[in-house]
């Protein structure tokens, strides 16, 4: 290993896909293999070959990955007990991988040797000692992740360590300390990692710490502080139970809190996390630190009146560094400043201390207690503050609408229709359409009464439909929240309706999200 401080070994497409509702295809792994390589990740590590279709396909293919930066890694267990290392069909194929490292993990704690290879201590250190050994003969870096290393400690110190002396006897490049069922704290990790050290100093150590106790992170850190310069882990901290610990966290942890430059591109994170996201079809966590939609998010009126003035008397790092941008929310905590600033991100004029901004704070907060959240729903907000200073012209004339819903007893499908009159410069249009739910009916009855006018809201689709019961303890007669998302494949953008009546509510979203396209158009 070279002068670098810490290493990054990224495990997301082996030990990230043990995760719940975590999943790749083989096309999925070389995607992001190809991202992390870009990002400067110095490890990857692909899976375990010939477990599984996916992992033959991945590393078939990824003989012809072209990475800049980072090394391949095949994941795989020591050799079987009472196996000679050269028979070992296992190990056969971390050879037959052919990526330039290999990890290996074996048993460091003797509960799990005895009872659960059934094997002894002193054949457990001969598998460990001999693959290590073998890989390193056919020219493989190879890393030793002692698995269960710190719950194999706490039970008996020395044949823990003798574990690792057998792995560093083999020739093991780094030695990996693992905290498997993720139950060690912060203090336990550093005093264990410094006795390591002592004990075998000769070869480095890593940390691979699962969140079961939410301390991966810390965990991790507490170990680089030790002395380790290897660490493991998955973007977005996906993995089996709880997860891995979250690199999306301790790479800019590390190198901005820290000092330790070990992400050439940290400015590509955030993008990093989402395209994992997006990949795995998993929603993007808002709350996540550094890269979340809400880490640098600022609501009450006072904070972002602060922050307006100077970011960092609210902000500990600046959000660019790690890839994400401030947002300023608007809600019933909101000041004048959350009014002003998005007024300035929609490009829409408004002056500090006029009349037109005390009234649009005074109508957000109005709606805020009837229940309105524009938080998600900047499109509503947009609109809001477009009327409040006359920077509006109404598309359309609302006259009525009805639905309803027809259920046959003779097996007959159910029918949602919905009717809408309207006008449009005083040019009136009667539109009937059905639905597979009255919500979809009045949707398609709006857009057929209103392509004739504007052609151009065929562009617009809806994304995302979300309800929320406002009041659950008046039950079925509770208000109701909806906020709906459209799109016209350039922009995004969030409206919201609230009412006692969920089919009034999902009216309101959808007509301003339709209308919000119209004013931006004009």
């Amino acid at each position: 290993m070279s002068a670098k401080p810490v290493f990054l070994y990224d495990t997301t497409l082996r030990d990230g896909t043990q995760g719940e509702g975590f999943q790749l295809s083989g096309l999925d792994k070389l995607r992001i293999a190809e991202w992390l390589d870009d990002f400067g990740v110095d490890y990857i590590e692909g899976g375990w070959p010939g477990s599984n279709p996916k992992d033959v396909e991945f590393f078939r293919e990824a003989k012809s990955l072209k990475l800049k930066h980072a090394k391949l890694a095949a994941f795989g267990s020591t050799r079987r007990a009472d196996t000679p290392v050269e028979d070992d069909a296992q190990v056969r194929l971390l050879l037959e991988a052919e990526t330039p490292v290999v990890t290996i993990f074996g048993k460091s704690w003797a509960l799990h040797v005895t009872e659960v290879l059934r094997t002894t201590v002193e054949e457990n250190r001969a598998m460990i000692r001999d693959t290590v050994a073998h890989l390193k003969k056919h020219g493989r870096e190879v890393v030793y992740d002692a698995e269960h290393f710190f719950d194999g400690y706490k039970d008996s110190p020395e044949h823990a360590l003798s574990t690792l002396e057998a792995a560093a006897e083999g020739g093991a490049d780094s030695l990996v300390l693992c905290d498997t069922n993720g139950g060690t704290l912060p203090h336990e990790v550093a005093e264990i990692c410094k006795a390591v050290a002592a004990r075998i100093p000769g070869t480095p150590i890593g940390i691979h710490t699962h969140n079961d106790c939410e301390l991966a992170v810390a965990n991790a850190i507490a170990a680089v502080q030790a002395g380790a310069i290897q660490v493991q882990g998955t973007i977005n901290g996906y993995g089996e139970r709880t997860g891995n610990c979250n690199l999306t966290s301790v790479i800019p942890i590390l190198q901005l809190k820290m000092g330790l430059q070990v992400a050439p591109h940290l400015e590509k994170l955030r993008d990093l996390s989402y395209f994992v996201d997006d990949v795995s079809n998993n929603p993007h966590f808002a709350r996540a630190p550094f890269i979340g939609r809400t880490a640098f998010a600022h609501k009450g009126g006072m904070h972002v009146n602060a922050v307006q003035k100077l970011a960092r008397s609210y902000e500990h790092i600046r959000p660019e560094e790690v890839g994400n941008s401030q947002n300023i929310l608007v809600s019933e905590l909101a000041g004048q400043s959350n009014i002003l600033i998005k007024a300035a991100e929609l490009g829409v004029p408004l002056e500090k201390g006029s009349e037109s901004a005390k009234s649009v704070l005074q109508h957000v907060k109005e709606l805020e207690n009837e229940g309105y959240s524009f938080e998600a729903a900047g499109g509503s907000l947009e609109l809001l503050i477009r009327r409040e200073i006359g920077h509006y012209k109404k598309p359309f004339e609302l006259k009525e609408y009805h639905t309803s819903f027809r259920q046959y007893r003779d097996g007959h499908p159910p029918v949602c229709e919905a009717t809408v009159k309207l006008s449009v410069d005083d040019q009136l249009e009667l539109t009937v359409a059905e639905g597979h739910g009255v919500v979809n009916a009045l949707d398609v009855a709006l857009r057929k009464a209103l392509l004739p006018f504007y052609p151009e809201i065929a562009e617009v689709t809806l994304v995302d439909y979300k309800v929320r019961i406002l009041d659950g303890h008046d039950a079925t007669a509770a208000k109701t929240r909806v906020l709906i998302v459209s799109t016209d494949g350039h922009e995004t953008w969030g409206t919201i309706g609230v009412s006692d009546n969920i089919i009034e509510a999902s009216w309101l979203a959808i007509v301003d999200g339709i209308d919000l396209f119209l004013q931006r158009r004009k």
